[in-house]
């Protein structure tokens, strides 16, 4: 959804999450609080110090703190605020009706709620605080805690999630993320393949399982049917449909399905589309009022992105490229114009307070894709995870988005950088990739050559 509301200074509020209350709801509100110190996080180079040291005090595997990590938020605390489902820092403490996490982090650790939201080294201890009293609850002890296997149902325990397939959706993308490593603001974690032990998550069939009901319930043939909770839309409409708004989570994919089916959300979008394969998940049917954008419900068909609006690595090329299928469809169907003035951010709608998509969205790119275009070309394919592509060739500049794995490329034209060393190469040459508009060192590129052959030096 996208809102930048700074975390308030709750002091009562704040006090009672601490002392057990779950009294948070929703987003707090917006009218207090000056962003929170930059001083009080842990800055990157922390942050593995920070796990290592989580994981040793609470017995937690240390791949399991990070694989939830960045699957909550790339293992960015984004200064304290919070996601759409009040939930705080790296490691998603969260405070609402259904999700105890934040207060309980409290009471375990003994620091203060508002340290545990906006500090990243006490979000992660918090975490990992949570994960340990789960684990005993679970009666995993012994030399049962190092087998990561083991911890699958204590990691869905964690998430909270409104019913089992969420649970599942959610621990698997954990496990998934654990398999492939992680290498992101100074933390890496090799990857690890485990087979994970699901005990009664077995027998659940995974979130969007397609059914004769799920197929007659979806509008997209893409997508998979996992409705909202009722609370949380109207049925029917009194408006055609002539708009579609593009909106960003605030949160994970997972998360958000969840908050979606939590009565106590009053909030919903009909579409939600995971960041590392584009996956669609329809929670709205078209035909009903999704509550998403205010005042302008009546007339629009909300889609909801994985990710942040200050973090443009959740912006990958298989997201956008799903949202435009998606996108090219519905207008199709409803007769919709596809321009930029019938498909708006939230932020571009009358009677908003949201940012989202925010200024890291390409717009240029994503319309292209919406309306066709020609077949795109590419010329080279990466690989590794997690490969960050710069505003320039400079390993100090701002980073546009993360490549999530193996994918196709378009090098336009290469240029000698700052010098880079990894995966035992040393290399100065950077390409300039067309789609993703920046920089990735040549390192990460399948090809021998330091100086990518039949590829123009840029001007």
């Amino acid at each position: 959804m996208g809102k930048t509301a700074r975390v308030p200074r709750l002091t009562a509020l704040l006090a009672a999450a601490a002392a057990g209350a779950i009294a948070l709801s929703g987003a707090l509100p917006s009218t207090a609080a000056q962003a929170p110190d930059p001083t009080s996080s842990a800055v990157p180079g922390d942050l593995a110090k920070a796990f290592d040291t989580a994981a040793a005090t609470y017995d937690v595997p240390r791949e399991v703190l990070v694989g939830i990590g960045y699957a909550e938020s790339h293992l960015d605390g984004h200064d304290g605020k919070p996601s759409q489902s009040n939930g705080y820092g790296l490691m998603h403490l969260v405070s609402n009706p259904q999700n105890p996490t934040m207060s309980e982090a409290a009471k375990l650790t003994g620091l203060p709620v508002e340290k545990l939201a906006k500090d990243s080294t006490a979000n992660i201890t918090g975490a990992a605080a949570v994960l340990d009293a789960y684990a005993d609850k679970a009666g995993l002890t012994g030399e049962a805690r190092k087998n990561i296997a083991k911890w699958y149902p204590v990691v869905a325990q964690y998430s909270h999630s409104a019913d089992a397939p969420t649970g599942r959706l959610y621990t698997d993308e954990v496990y998934r993320i654990i398999g492939e490593g992680v290498g992101a603001a100074g933390v890496r974690s090799a990857p690890k393949k485990v087979t994970p032990e699901r005990g009664a998550y077995a027998k659940v069939a995974p979130l969007g399982a397609k059914s004769a009901t799920s197929l007659a319930a979806v509008d997209y043939p893409g997508a998979l049917w996992n409705a909202a909770s009722p609370s949380n839309y109207t049925v029917g409409r009194t408006q055609a449909i002539s708009a579609i708004t593009i909106h960003v989570t605030q949160g994970s994919y997972a998360g958000t399905i969840s908050w979606f089916k939590n009565p106590a959300a009053k909030v919903s979008a009909h579409y939600v589309i995971r960041s590392s394969d584009g996956q669609v998940t329809q929670m709205v049917a078209e035909k009903d009022k999704a509550w998403h954008v205010g005042t302008e419900n009546g007339y629009t068909v909300g889609i909801e992105h994985e990710g942040w609006v200050d973090q443009p690595s959740w912006f990958t090329d298989a997201m956008y490229r799903s949202s435009a299928a998606l996108v090219r469809n519905i207008a199709d169907r409803r007769g919709i114009p596809k321009d930029r003035a019938h498909i708006k951010g939230h932020s571009e709608f009358p009677n908003q307070t949201h940012t989202d998509p925010g200024p890291n969205w390409n717009w240029t790119y994503y319309m292209q894709l919406v309306n066709g275009g020609t077949t795109p070309t590419y010329n080279f394919t990466t690989y590794g995870s997690g490969v960050r592509v710069r505003s320039a060739p400079r390993l100090s500049a701002s980073i546009i988005t993360e490549l999530p794995g193996p994918t196709q490329v378009f090098v336009t034209c290469q240029v000698q950088g700052d010098t880079v060393t990894a995966e035992g190469t040393t290399n100065n040459w950077w390409a300039k990739l067309r789609d993703q508009g920046g920089y990735m060192t040549n390192i990460y590129i399948q090809d021998p050559n330091a100086k990518l052959p039949g590829v123009p030096v840029c001007p």
